[in-house]
């Protein structure tokens, strides 16, 4: 992690409220020594952590709002640096003009995620704690808003340093045994080396699994419904909602756009996706439609193909069938088999998912349900799942093909401790121990403003 010394001298300010109207507003300030600054704003010294009611004035000493003003000096404050923050009235007028009087008193305007990025670089938060605060914003679900908050808080960076605790342990030891060539050997063998290398390894693969979960939690899957019009694809996706989202009648090309409806199955989020149906059309509007369920194809992680149980679109199916990517999973759903006397049934051909159910009765539904969870990979891990980004993912992958590397490089200790370098490297990279500047700031660009 970077030193104090790297702190940013200039103030930056921000609204840090969503924009629109609301009962309360905040304008947040970072910079150094901004007791006079907050003086200008309200007519008198700030002291430290106390909420003082006052009036804003602009340069003229006119009113802008009245509110609260908050006096954090450094370090004791978010950013590291002294923090201002102006609680005023939440209107969109109100909010930009006590912005533009902090940016008349010497204060910038702040990028998106700068706020975040200057507690990184003074030590209050390391990477995946940073990372953790834009996650709680932007978490779709209940799960993930819990998972993001123990990111926050410092749990995914402990297990993390733990690890790399235990590699530098080890490190240490290797490495001294370097300088007694005839003794290294025995003495790996007496420290149990190996045995510890595997215990890093085990701990690894549990935190790595974990990981995954959580990114599922974060991103959730693409489900793309298709097949020829009137198989029930809008009847699926209301049953699946659980609420009428989509119209559905018995003319066929009613879904003319995709429609989209996130719904959530243990905690994971599914963005269900109801496309036109695909067929054969003069009609300009249908075939625009069409034209954009392709593009939605293409995107999908999973593909729900529906045909009718009385199989007479089958044809229809297959040629549909032989246009879908390689690359997304595919699963066929037999709709419709409340019109004969079929069952709810799942059926597994090396490999070859198909679903039988009734949209319209919800008979079948949970197998779809239990379908999904399996595509993703889905298993309970209770409280402890991590909300992991791809880089994390990446690191964690990187990190155990080093220590598995080190497994087979025992008999030569130099290639030995030098994967076990590259493992806590990696590590490194999660909490921002090791981390360019250039993908620091790709992180932090991704930030709201105020945040």
């Amino acid at each position: 992690m970077q030193s104090p010394a790297a702190r940013a001298p200039d103030t930056i300010a921000a609204i840090a409220t969503a924009p629109g109207r609301g009962g309360v507003g905040v304008v947040r300030v970072s910079g150094a020594a901004l007791s006079a600054f907050a003086q200008a704003l309200c007519g008198r010294e700030p002291q430290p952590r106390r909420a003082h009611f006052t009036r804003f004035a602009d340069a003229a000493g006119q009113a802008i709002d009245e509110g609260i003003l908050l006096y954090f000096p450094a370090p004791a404050s978010f950013t590291g640096e002294d923090v201002v923050e102006l609680q005023g009235h939440g209107g969109p007028v109100v909010m930009q003009l006590l912005l533009e009087r902090c940016l008349e008193l010497g204060a910038r305007l702040a990028e998106p995620g700068e706020f975040t990025r200057r507690a990184f670089l003074n030590g209050k938060l390391d990477l995946a704690q940073a990372e953790g605060v834009a996650d709680l914003i932007e978490a779709s679900t209940a799960a993930a808003a819990r998972s993001a908050l123990r990111s926050l808080s410092g749990k995914f960076s402990e297990e993390v340093r733990r690890i790399v605790d235990a590699l530098i342990d080890l490190r240490m030891l290797v490495e001294a045994t370097l300088d007694f060539p005839e003794e290294e050997i025995e003495f790996l063998e007496r420290a149990r080396a190996l045995p510890r290398l595997e215990g890093i390894r085990s701990e690894l693969e549990g935190l790595l699994d974990r990981a995954r979960q959580g990114a599922l939690l974060r991103s959730g899957l693409n489900v793309v419904l298709v097949g020829a019009p009137n198989v029930g694809k809008s009847s699926l996706l209301n049953r699946l909602a659980g609420e009428e989202r989509a119209i559905v009648t018995d003319i066929a090309g009613t879904t003319r756009d995709a429609l989209r409806e996130t719904i959530q199955i243990e905690g994971i989020p599914l963005h269900i996706i109801d496309t036109a149906g695909l067929r054969d059309t003069a009609d300009t509007v249908e075939r625009i439609g069409i034209e954009r369920t392709w593009r939605e194809i293409e995107r999908a992680d999973v593909i729900l193909r529906l045909v009718e149980a009385d199989a007479s679109d089958e044809v229809v199916g297959d040629t549909i069938d032989t246009r879908l990517p390689a690359g997304a999973v595919r699963v066929t759903v037999v709709n419709k088999i409340d019109l004969g006397d079929g069952q709810a049934a799942r059926e597994d051909d090396a490999g070859r998912v198909r679903l039988r159910l009734s949209a319209r009765t919800g008979a079948g539904i949970e197998l779809l349900r239990a379908e999904l969870l399996r595509i993703a990979g889905w298993h309970a891990h209770g409280e402890d799942v991590i909300l992991a980004r791809e880089r994390h993912l990446q690191a964690l992958r990187e990190a155990l093909a080093h220590v598995a590397a080190a497994a087979e490089q025992c008999a030569a200790l130099e290639l030995f401790a030098e994967e076990l370098r590259l493992a806590q490297e990696s590590l490194g990279e999660i909490t921002g121990e090791f981390t360019a500047d250039d993908l620091l700031g790709v992180i932090f660009s991704r930030f709201c403003i105020g945040k």
